[in-house]
């Protein structure tokens, strides 16, 4: 095989050995080269990450398509997940310079063993709610590093947890890759973009554009000295009343480590996970200190 410059206006690698090919063609004349990994249904979020690869120097970007199977669990909408890649590519336009999309043969071929599995921040949160989450995430966010070896590479602050685990994994392994985190890019009434939001009704989507309006209040609250726990509990009660039918998780916690704060000395994080209908919904924000 080799890169597909027919398909669509993008440049279309499948295998990692071509990926490989169109990166060193790139070094040998000074390129810098960014990578921007997702699983494709691509929205503005996703496009905001190829322009943090630019603004820190990349010349060069990479948007990869993989809807990774290792990284749902069971009953989760592997199957169900929408696989756009013809769209995908449109939106792309002349901002990526190669698509790499590979299947999942070529991602995890006959006998592969291997899982990378971080310990630590992924003990909490997401890594309860879906326990085998993170190691399909860490193993191939691996895979992806070591086969297009970028100069950086960007993740969504959404998937904050992600972003940590993923920082950890890198600085463990002594990846030579730098690890960026894209704003959370939002809908006009605040709800953070996601592939997922187009399994919303209508009337889901109302409540689920309270969602941010709720963590915000929240947050603010915290900081002007609301105890946190009930706090939390009351931006809980609220959701259940918008209809949201689980909250998996509505927190504060260290901005690095993820552990519970109860107390507000420093700037910390809240996450939320609750569902909605079909999809599950997660977004999260700074909480100021005024200490």
């Amino acid at each position: 095989m080799a890169i597909d410059t027919t398909t669509y206006a993008v440049p279309l690698a499948r295998t990692i050995t071509d990926m490989r090919a169109e990166v060193a063609t790139w070094r040998a004349s000074g390129e810098t080269v960014g990578l921007v990994p997702t699983m494709g249904a691509l929205h503005e979020g996703h496009l905001s990450l190829i322009d943090v690869a630019k603004a820190n120097g990349a010349t060069k970007i990479i948007v990869s398509i993989f809807v990774n199977p290792t990284q749902f669990g069971p009953g989760e909408d592997f199957d169900a997940y929408p696989r756009t890649e013809a769209t995908d590519a449109k939106k792309l336009g002349a901002r990526a310079d190669l698509i790499f999309a590979p299947n999942a043969a070529e991602m995890y071929p006959d006998g592969f063993g291997t899982t990378v599995t971080v310990k630590g921040v992924t003990n909490t949160l997401e890594g309860e709610a879906r326990p085998t989450h993170f190691d399909g995430v860490a193993t191939i966010v691996s895979k992806l590093l070591l086969a297009a070896q970028p100069d950086c590479a960007v993740f969504g602050e959404k998937d904050y947890q992600q972003l940590l685990a993923i920082r950890r994994m890198v600085a463990d392994l002594t990846i030579p890759v730098q690890i960026l985190g894209g704003p959370i890019l939002r809908e006009p009434d605040g709800l953070a973009m996601s592939s997922r939001n187009v399994y919303l009704t209508e009337t889901e989507r109302k409540a689920a554009g309270q969602l941010n309006v709720i963590l915000k209040a929240t947050a603010e609250a915290i900081t002007e000295g609301a105890d946190i726990k009930k706090a939390t509990l009351d931006a809980e009660a609220k959701l259940f009343a918008l209809g949201f039918d689980k909250i998996d998780y509505l927190t504060v916690r260290d901005t690095k480590t993820l552990q519970p704060v109860e107390t507000l000395t420093e700037e910390a994080r809240i996450l939320v996970a609750a569902k909605i209908g079909q999809p599950r919904l997660l977004d999260n924000m700074p909480v100021l200190s005024n200490s």
